[in-house]
């Protein structure tokens, strides 16, 4: 008879081995191995939890389930706790034992919730395998009150099978994910690496990590001087731009879950970020730090996986050097156009302006030979003069502007300077110094060069002022004449004035303010503002090129 049994077992094992082996799925396979083993034992109902650390417990598989327990969509496995769950939290569930009777049964019948099919007990195996606890088996009929001890070591050789299952299943999963995870990173890195303006990484990045990685909140914070900027979120499937300057141990207090921030924490939460759901990881590139990545899944915090933390580190390394390789792209494509512009105006000096002064010098001369009495000859040969001399200053003023010098000197001293080759004596005041990112002074620099030549060809003017001002993070120049003015109207000068337009465009391209006051008789007067700390910068700074002092 013993053997008899012993052969029963092993068949048993055998089916509930070959059942397990069928799939990776966990549920399926939960599902599938509770059926196969009722049919096997002439048992009528079984299911299975999975547990978590108490209160979270997950019902996974169940199998002819009275109508009782069946109710409202399975409500009365879902909700609460029963005897068998206690002894699987305390520690005191170690083997498969015999529960004298089941709470949710009980409950059911105090409720009424309907026919309990004459289930009054069942068997409670914990579901085990490597010193790992995974859940709780529980096996029942109609009727019966006990199982012997030969049923129970059954129970427990085939819980002890659906562990190992179990963890087989979690490791292939746990494969599958890194997987995964790989083929994900592979594709941010090359999507990244193509981003070729710096402008454009807080936006992009954000949201590409949200996509990929099914993280519900990303926020980007890039280092500007000695405070770290959150510049950017995604959040709600929206991205948003934040521009708040915040300490530098931001970072790190995210990190230990020790921020004590209160305005970035209102900042977080109301971007949809919750504290103790929240990892944050550097973005570096040796020992400098460039920014930071801050993620946020609703989860709480010691259910982040430490495959979640490996991942955003591998990103936050992705992005750095991206970042680092946009900026120097970026930084190759000004030095290629400033060669150019060195090239250009290197063949303008050569070439055109040479001849334009052999032109000048040939009319001078030929006017020494003509006859006086030959008064058309006469006006020709100057009209000759003069046009070159024109056009020869022009052609001078056009070099300047392609191949500037001195800009390492201010903003204020170049533009005086550049007015000196115009003929315009410039008046400079400058109220305050400062350090500004070289995009702001470039473009400064740019938009004087055209106010000075419209002043030297149409203001009937040979001074001007030029007025520069820091204050409040915002840099401001104002240049201004006292020539005949013109009555200024955006719609027509907009469409047809190509000065004023490049002027307007290249303003707010950063950022800027840009307006301009001019009355018939009464002069003219520039204003130009970008505010360091605001859109004008938007990135830039991460490249650190910055200028001279600024005025």
């Amino acid at each position: 008879m013993a053997e008899a049994m012993n052969t029963n077992e092993i068949n048993t094992l055998k089916v509930i081995a070959e059942t397990l082996n069928q799939s990776h799925e966990l549920r399926p396979m939960l599902q599938s191995v509770l059926e196969k083993l009722l049919e096997i034992t002439k048992l009528q109902t079984g299911w299975i939890f999975l547990v978590d650390e108490e209160p979270i417990y997950h019902f996974v598989a169940d199998c002819h389930l009275p109508p009782a327990l069946a109710i409202d969509n399975k409500r009365p496995m879902c909700e609460n706790s029963c005897w068998c769950l206690d002894k699987y939290w305390d520690g005191r569930l170690n083997s498969a034992v015999n529960i004298i009777n089941c709470k949710r049964i009980e409950d059911a019948i105090e409720c009424n919730w309907g026919d309990t099919g004459g289930l009054t007990h069942h068997a409670t195996v914990p579901i085990a395998a490597g010193g790992e606890k995974f859940g709780v088996l529980n096996i029942g009929s109609p009727g019966k009150v006990h199982f012997e001890e030969n049923e129970l070591n059954l129970l427990q050789s085939v819980a002890l099978q659906i562990g190992t299952a179990i963890k087989r299943t979690k490791l292939y999963g746990e494969q599958q994910e890194r997987a995964n995870t790989l083929e994900q990173l592979d594709d941010f890195g090359r999507y990244v690496w193509k981003i070729q303006n710096v402008n454009d990484f807080p936006e992009k990045v954000v949201k590409k990590i949200a996509g990929l990685f099914h993280w519900s909140q990303v926020a980007f914070m890039i280092k500007e001087e000695k405070a770290m900027t959150l510049h950017t979120t995604f959040t709600n499937g929206a991205v948003k731009k934040i521009k708040k300057r915040f300490s530098l141990g931001i970072v790190e207090e995210l990190r230990n879950k020790s921020l004590d921030d209160e305005e970035l924490i209102q900042d977080l939460e109301k971007e949809g970020f919750i504290d103790d759901c929240t990892i944050a990881v550097s973005l570096t590139m040796g020992e400098e730090i460039l920014g930071a990545l801050i993620v946020c899944n609703e989860r709480k915090p010691d259910s982040y996986k430490e495959c979640d933390k490996k991942t955003l580190k591998a990103i936050a390394d992705y992005v750095a050097l991206a970042v680092q390789n946009a900026v120097l792209n970026e930084k190759s494509r000004e030095l290629a156009l400033a060669e150019e512009r060195n090239r250009l105006a290197r063949d303008l000096h050569d070439s055109v302006n040479q001849k334009l002064f052999s032109l000048s010098l040939t009319a001078k001369g030929l006017k020494a030979f003509a006859p006086k009495e030959n008064e058309i000859m006469q006006e020709s040969l100057d009209e000759i003069q003069n046009i070159s001399q024109e056009v020869l200053q022009e052609m001078r003023a056009l070099i300047w502007q392609l191949r500037p010098a001195g800009l390492e000197e201010g903003i204020g001293a170049t533009l005086e300077k550049y007015g000196k080759s115009l003929g315009i004596q410039v008046d400079v005041k400058i109220s305050s110094c400062c350090h500004m990112p070289r995009v702001i002074e470039e473009a400064l620099w740019r938009i004087g060069q055209e106010a000075l030549n419209n002043i030297s060809k149409h203001a009937k003017t040979d001074k001007a002022e030029l007025t520069l001002e820091y204050v409040d993070d915002t840099i401001s120049m104002k240049i201004r004449d006292y020539g005949e003015g013109f009555q200024y109207d955006e719609n027509v000068f907009g469409r047809y004035s190509l000065g004023l337009t490049s002027m307007r465009e290249r303003t707010c391209m950063l950022g800027g303010k840009w307006e301009i006051d001019s009355r018939p008789g009464c002069g003219t007067e520039l204003s130009v503002k970008f505010n360091l700390k605001g859109d004008s910068l938007d990135g830039k700074t991460a490249s650190k090129e910055r200028g001279g002092d600024a005025f």
